[in-house]
């Protein structure tokens, strides 16, 4: 097994997975509050394993040859984005207390983090685009070894990246759970949302009208 392909890996999976988006935002906040992060960090690595593999090894051609589902899966991130955009935008301008936050944070138990979880890592169709078609189509262009070499780097990225933005969220809790600090994530947050929701309908619209 050749490391080159396996550095490939890591770095394009690092570059996809790093830049703000649903699961890392999911990640971050549950770090912050110290609730199950190391448990919502495993999930969403299990979770990309899953899609990288599915992606490397054959799922990302289906996905992009079939021109129909690529659409439903394109409009269905556009609308995940607004949607989880507008709740970050919502928290940044919300006015409850600490008490009442706390409060939120001992209501969720396991079962409903890991939830919260699989909810922005399946219902997100922004990463089936990214990490089935966009890391499927370069990591099929490998062989053998080389394409299994691939797929683990891009699966190691995924566990780095998510049990240190867990691990880094949970030891700066007293600062980053700051009222205006916190406000300042959510805002950025959204921002980004908007941004990537923005970027991929001028995509679809570069696509089926100009």
């Amino acid at each position: 097994m050749s490391l080159w392909p396996l550095l490939q890996g890591f770095g394009l999976g690092a570059s996809m997975i790093i830049p703000i988006g649903a699961q890392n935002a999911y990640v971050l906040n549950q770090g912050i509050k110290r609730n199950h992060h190391l448990t919502t960090a495993a999930v969403c690595s299990l979770l990309d394993v899953l899609f990288i593999s599915l992606g490397v090894f054959g799922g990302g051609a289906l996905l992009s040859s079939n021109e129909s589902l690529l659409l439903a899966v394109t409009l269905g991130g556009i609308a995940f984005l607004l949607f989880y955009g507008s709740l970050s935008l919502k928290s940044a301008f919300s006015q409850s207390s600490e008490e009442e936050a706390q409060m939120q944070v001992m209501a969720r138990g396991r079962r409903a983090v890991i939830a919260g979880a699989l909810a922005v890592t399946v219902l997100n169709p922004h990463l089936y685009l990214d990490t089935v078609v966009i890391l499927g189509s370069i990591g099929g262009q490998f062989e053998g070894q080389d394409r299994i070499a691939f797929a683990i780097g891009t699966i190691l990225a995924s566990f780095v990246w998510f049990f240190t933005l867990s691990i880094a969220a949970a030891k700066m809790a007293s600062t980053l759970s700051r009222p205006k600090v916190k406000r300042a994530i959510d805002s950025v947050v959204a921002a980004m949302m908007f941004i990537i929701a923005a970027h991929l309908a001028h995509s679809l619209l570069a696509q089926y009208v100009f």
